[in-house]
């Protein structure tokens, strides 16, 4: 019997209020396909989860469950962001807006008893030196928002930590605007769509511990 390859997982979102295309749903997709070349010894799973508060953070838990990745990347847009913004921890609490399907979270704690944040647990800093090497526009985050992006992160650390094997999360924010001309962006991009591919598969890379050429 073969031995099952140990699988990445990479999602991203669909739309929501003020965002009617989101970029990461297109860009985890592509990215996707160049780590299945670059490492064919890994399985790459990829979702686009609704922007909802109920069905996103769930759906994420369920994969993680599910797959027990040894990976697992979440990407989301960010309007204030104008490169990577690589997101160093999860906080227990959601702001009272409304989700793609209208509604408001049901508790603005996302976890009734867990902890009030939870480090990411892959490499941030390191993703971040190895990025800047790269010549890519980067910075380090210690608040993912109180949005779906922070629900997200937050919901995916806590699955990891009851799946009971090292995996290792994150959440990377990219521009609002990247692939698209935007006016309404409140810092334009510096990232162009190639640097975001390139750029994310640097990002698993240094995730998995690999030089860029592995």
């Amino acid at each position: 019997m073969s031995k099952r390859r140990p699988t990445i997982l990479l999602t991203g979102f669909g739309p929501f209020p003020g965002v009617p295309e989101n970029a990461t749903a297109e860009l985890v997709p592509e990215v996707a396909r160049e780590a299945r070349k670059r490492w064919p010894g890994f399985h790459v799973e990829t979702a686009i989860l609704p922007t909802e508060w109920r069905a996103a953070p769930e759906t994420v838990v369920d994969l993680i469950t599910e797959l027990k990745p040894a990976v697992a990347l979440h990407f989301g847009v960010s309007s204030s962001a104008s490169g990577f913004t690589i997101e160093s921890r999860g906080e227990n609490r959601a702001r009272l807006i409304c989700d793609a399907a209208g509604l408001l979270p049901p508790s603005e704690k996302l976890s009734p008893d867990g902890p009030d944040v939870i480090a990411a647990s892959f490499p941030a800093r390191r993703i971040v030196e190895r990025l800047r090497k790269q010549s890519l526009p980067v910075s380090l985050s210690r608040d993912a928002g109180a949005y779906l992006c922070n629900a997200v992160l937050y919901r995916s650390l806590e699955g990891a930590r009851r799946v009971g094997r090292p995996i290792k999360c994150g959440f990377v924010h990219v521009p609002t605007a990247l692939g698209r001309k935007s006016k309404n962006s409140s810092a334009p991009t510096r990232l162009g769509w190639e640097q975001a591919v390139s750029g994310s598969l640097e990002i698993i890379a240094a995730t998995l511990g690999r030089p860029f050429s592995a």
